[in-house]
């Protein structure tokens, strides 16, 4: 019997972790993938407050090792069914805890266009600092108008020879400071009011289609997509539980409590004005201290 079973090994349940083993509490972290989440391919994380600077990869080793260091356990199984006895079924064993914290996080979202399948790992990528490297003097496009979406152009712009980003509005949805520095970068093409539709190759992406506004196409010889255009959450299995939006969020009417006693959520799976790596450790830690708390009581 462990006092609380984390799902999910991302900056919000790591930190969930930290928060209850310095609380003396018998913790379990079950994780389908790598430690870290979505940060684990941040090239650079400049916006948490004390660090200046520091890799996505480095940030969540530190955090995982933390937890380790002080006796977390933590499984790479994939948690198929939470019941609300707060017993989790992995694809390995069923665990059973006083308390359940729900950190899934999200996932990056597809075009769900033909070959995209594919062509991953082929030519089309969700994560520039993680393939990158792999089209160093080549031409690659960067679909999506957020945050993500330009500092992978950013990246990208340093590495490619060209690099074109695809955005299906005229104006990005992500920082303008980061729309300012793609303007000086000459190796930058902005295609605004544009989709990618198609993507054509034989055994490895060579082109895509690029249809705009008016629905005239454009093809472009690529060697490398990368695909950032949000993420979606990954709460089918827990709807026996908790309460989700229409976009599959979990519902909390504080941040932190499920529709089920003992079962809360944490970090970017659930329902939130803003999902930054400062608010994921905040969920982590406000979910770890409130379990304690109601467990203990």
């Amino acid at each position: 019997m462990y006092d609380i079973i984390i799902v999910g090994a991302g900056p919000a349940g790591l930190t969930s972790a930290l928060y209850a083993l310095r609380g003396n509490k018998k913790v379990l972290v079950l994780e389908a993938k790598n430690y870290g989440g979505q940060i684990l391919n941040a090239n650079k994380i400049e916006n948490y407050p004390g660090i200046s600077s520091i890799s996505g990869y480095d940030f969540a080793t530190n955090l995982y090792e933390q937890v380790k260091n002080l006796g977390g356990e933590v499984r790479f199984e994939t948690v198929v069914k939470v019941n609300d006895n707060r017993s989790v079924v992995t694809n390995k064993e069923t665990y059973f805890g006083k308390s359940v914290i729900l950190a899934t996080g999200a996932e990056n979202r597809k075009l769900n266009i033909e070959n995209e399948n594919k062509f991953i790992g082929k030519g089309v990528s969700y994560c520039a600092t993680c393939d990158g490297n792999f089209f160093k003097g080549k031409v690659v496009a960067v679909n999506g108008g957020g945050n993500t979406a330009l500092e992978d152009a950013l990246y990208l712009s340093d590495i490619a020879e060209s690099v074109y980003v695809i955005h299906r509005r005229e104006e990005f949805r992500g920082e303008n400071r980061y729309v300012e520095e793609l303007k000086k970068k000459k190796n930058i093409i902005f295609l605004l009011n544009s989709t990618v539709t198609s993507l054509l190759g034989n055994e490895k992406l060579e082109s895509i289609i690029v249809t705009d506004q008016n629905r005239e196409e454009t093809t472009l010889k690529v060697d490398a997509l990368f695909i950032a255009i949000g993420q979606v959450p990954k709460n089918e299995i827990f709807k026996n539980v908790v309460d989700v939006d229409e976009k599959g969020y979990i519902l909390s009417p504080d941040g932190v409590h499920t529709k089920t006693p003992f079962i809360y959520v944490a970090g970017d799976t659930r329902v939130k004005i803003l999902r930054q790596l400062t608010t994921a450790v905040s969920d982590g830690s406000v979910a770890a201290v409130v379990a304690m708390k109601e467990i203990n009581e």
